[in-house]
């Protein structure tokens, strides 16, 4: 349509921060403040950073889990 808006882009559902960030094996510590699973999509907004990821995989001291729930620090 000629007319529309441009749309702003989503803005969603802040379920945790990063706080730790390991670039030689491209792993984030995320500090959960709501339940995430492999599979979600996030978005990791911060500085110059902004994209969107699927979550693949989540440990925790090497266990492999598939959800995870508040407060639960995660790699």
């Amino acid at each position: 349509m000629p007319n529309e808006e441009p749309k702003a882009p989503e803005e969603g559902k802040l379920i945790g921060r990063i706080t730790h960030y390991f670039g030689a094996i491209a792993v984030a510590v995320i500090e959960l403040s709501d339940t995430l699973k492999v599979g979600d999509t996030i978005r990791i907004v911060g500085g110059a950073t902004d994209f969107t990821q699927t979550v693949e995989s989540m440990e925790i001291e090497h266990k492999k889990l598939k959800k995870l729930k508040l407060e639960i620090r995660v790699g």
